[in-house]
């Protein structure tokens, strides 16, 4: 299999361990940059079994080629409202409101919303807001947009926010967990070198429920009400992580393709 991998990353420091695998694993890779004005993407080779890993618009762009085999799983069941119907209130979120950017938003006194994008995961970062917080940055963002996905029609979704204790993220591939990392541990939470057992049955669990993609990504955290699923992601544009086993990842992508 051939990967496709966008060169110029620059928002991952880890990204370009990437390149690192696809030497010492002699896999076969090309290199492409993009940019803004950037409509197509090809490949010099002469070959239809491409794999790409790169940014969301590489992601999206590569769906185009659809003589390409996997190619990009982007969207379709990554949609939160595709795969909420089969894991439900496993879901951090699940008591979920979507709305378009531009949308007014209805709050209570002093209450707090966590935010973010529904299905463009990259245009910009969900966290907690207050009423004043988010109307600044709709506001600040439609007067000074930093990328051309985020704009009044963009879809958003809005949620109670809830405890986390540690997050992780994990890389399914063929309905087995080839790559699982922590990302993130909140207030005094002892730190784990290893996803805990508890988290990886959890994880699954959920994959006997649902595979949104032949290979996707799912963050799950612990939160005072056991394990829930952050979200799903789109393999192809999922960043990686420091304590990541990067070599591990790409062969096990590069053995399930080929």
């Amino acid at each position: 299999m051939l990967f496709l991998v966008q060169s110029n990353i620059y928002s991952d420091p880890d990204h370009d361990r990437i390149f690192d695998a696809f030497h010492d694993l002699n896999i076969a890779y090309e290199k492409i940059e993009l940019n803004s004005e950037t409509q197509e993407i090809t490949v010099k080779a002469d070959r239809s079994d491409v794999f790409v890993y790169g940014s969301v618009k590489l992601a999206r762009l590569a769906k185009a080629n659809t003589h390409w085999n996997p190619g990009s799983f982007y969207g379709g069941n990554h949609q939160y409202k595709i795969y909420s119907a089969y894991y439900k209130d496993n879901l951090l979120n699940y008591d979920v409101e979507v709305f378009k950017f531009e949308d007014t938003i209805q709050w209570k006194p002093n209450e707090q919303k966590f935010i973010k994008p529904y299905k463009d995961a990259k245009i910009f970062t969900g966290k907690v807001f207050t009423e004043t917080k988010w109307t600044d940055f709709v506001a600040n963002s439609l007067e000074n947009p930093r990328t051309p996905l985020l704009h009044g029609e963009s879809l958003i979704q809005a949620s109670i926010p809830k405890e986390i204790y540690k997050e992780a993220r994990l890389w399914i591939v063929g309905g087995q967990i080839v790559a699982a990392v922590y990302y993130k541990f909140n207030g005094d939470v002892v730190f784990e070198a290893e996803v805990s057992s508890e988290g990886i049955d959890f994880a699954k669990k959920m994959i006997q429920i649902y595979e949104v993609a032949e290979a996707f990504v799912m963050d799950i955290c612990l939160t005072n009400y056991g394990w829930k699923i952050v979200e799903i992601n789109c393999i192809n544009s999922a960043g990686f992580y420091p304590n990541l086993n990067v070599h591990s990842l790409i062969k096990a992508l590069d053995i399930y393709f080929s």
